[in-house]
């Protein structure tokens, strides 16, 4: 399969597009990484019902992707543009805060429930902005290695934004914060999701003028059915799935590690730097990887070091801390792959799916944001199994409830990450794209 390279993207356009990112990514991380730990030690949330909380909202989530990935699908045909989808996504702001702000006198399973129904809008609305947003490489007119650039782009502002916000927010919410000191870290979070969201709408704009790619037929069908029945989409997605969920376990285990594994609660913020900050500064070495030796081969070597830090953070505490951040680092050097490789790959599989792909985006990203959704679902009930079947108890010592957590956040993600490995190497569409 012979791929366009010539069109390049201009930086006016790309700046803006990853800007959207800045929004996606806090509310991705903030409650990933939060959220678990708002409900069991602010809320008083037993921590079965606090992870069936968080998957329930996700799993009805995973049924309402395709669907706006085909609605988005529709607009681009009848519009030219997917421009009011992601404008009505924007609103995901209002309900972010909400998540925070928890009525008064609401503890238990009650605030687990009002959490879960704020969660549930949520979730749709962002799928409104999302599935729009990850379909616009394939609705351009650019080759493989351009997709891996503007992909970087993105990659690098949205873990920049995971970064700032998953730092910031203990920080804005203080010390030893209760429901208000929550609720006020998500409205100043939230007004800088709304920014950056209607940022990356007119970056959108810009690069759909700037490199349009073949119009979409209004009578073309089967977009969702196509998606499924593509061979190389599904090995793409399952690993992605299976990777997803690793990654949320690990951020939302990240709040328990710090305080029950290493005895302070304040290096939530180091673990949360010391991963974020090395995503940052080595995407732009997975792309030169990207460029030379190709995108799967680049992702199955972070895969494979992914594995390797989590052995070693088994290790728990008596590694000495040095040892743990270095090895939460190499966790985030192989999370800046996990990131860029994957999402620049489905618009390569759109691209060789035939000529009516392009016209299909949205119905193969409504699929795979809904493989990430579940992701963030499953990862945190994960987490919460483990902490259930140790006993935990917000406070405990217990050994058996110290050792769920450790291992929880080290052992299981290394296991899911060998699956992923499996999973990934049944994708061969890498091998057959003549550059």
């Amino acid at each position: 399969m012979h791929e366009r390279t010539g069109v390049r993207l201009p930086l006016r356009a790309l700046v803006p597009f990853a800007a959207g990112s800045i929004g996606m990514g806090i509310w991705v991380t903030v409650p990933g990484i939060f959220l678990l730990y708002f409900l069991t030690d602010v809320l008083a949330v037993p921590a079965a019902v606090a992870g069936l909380a968080l998957l329930v909202p996700n799993v009805l989530d995973v049924v309402l992707h395709p669907g706006v990935g085909r609605l988005s699908d529709a607009d681009v045909a009848r519009s030219g543009h997917r421009r009011r989808l992601l404008l009505a996504g924007c609103l995901v702001v209002v309900a972010f805060v909400a998540l925070f702000a928890v009525p008064s006198g609401l503890r238990g399973t009650p605030a687990a429930v009002w959490v879960a129904g704020v969660l549930i809008a949520g979730n749709l609305l962002y799928s409104l902005y999302q599935v729009s947003y990850l379909a616009t490489p394939a609705d351009l007119g650019i080759g493989y290695h351009e997709r891996t650039r503007l992909m970087a782009y993105r990659n690098v502002v949205i873990t920049v934004g995971v970064l700032v916000s998953g730092v910031a927010a203990p920080l804005l919410a203080g010390a030893a914060p209760g429901v208000g000191d929550y609720a006020r870290m998500a409205v100043l979070l939230g007004a800088v999701m709304l920014v950056a969201m209607l940022t990356g709408v007119g970056g959108v704009a810009r690069l759909n003028r700037a490199a349009p790619g073949r119009p979409s037929g209004p009578g073309e069908r089967g977009g969702l059915l196509a998606a499924l029945r593509d061979r190389q989409f599904r090995a793409l997605t399952a690993s992605y799935l299976t990777m997803a969920i690793t990654m949320n376990l690990v951020l939302a285990a990240m709040p328990y590690f710090a305080r029950y594994e290493l005895g302070r609660p304040e290096l939530t913020t180091v673990l949360v730097g010391a991963f974020m900050t090395p995503a940052v500064l080595a995407t732009p070495l997975w792309v030169l990887v990207a460029r030379r030796f190709g995108k799967q081969r680049g992702l199955l070597v972070a895969q494979a070091a992914f594995v390797a830090g989590t052995l070693v953070l088994a290790l728990g505490g008596a590694a000495g801390l040095s040892v743990v951040i270095g090895a939460v680092a190499v966790l985030g050097v192989a999370f800046a792959a996990m990131q860029l490789m994957p999402l620049s790959m489905v618009p390569d599989v759109i691209a060789a799916s035939g000529p009516g792909g392009p016209a299909r985006a949205g119905s193969y990203t409504g699929v795979w944001t809904a493989a990430e959704a579940t992701g963030g679902a499953l990862g945190p009930y994960v987490f919460s199994v483990c902490l259930a079947l140790g006993g935990f108890v917000a406070g405990t010592r217990d050994p058996e409830a110290l050792a769920a957590v450790r291992y929880g956040f080290t052992l299981v993600p290394a296991v899911l990450m060998t699956l992923a490995v499996a999973l990934q190497r049944r994708y061969t569409l890498d091998a057959a794209i003549v550059l």
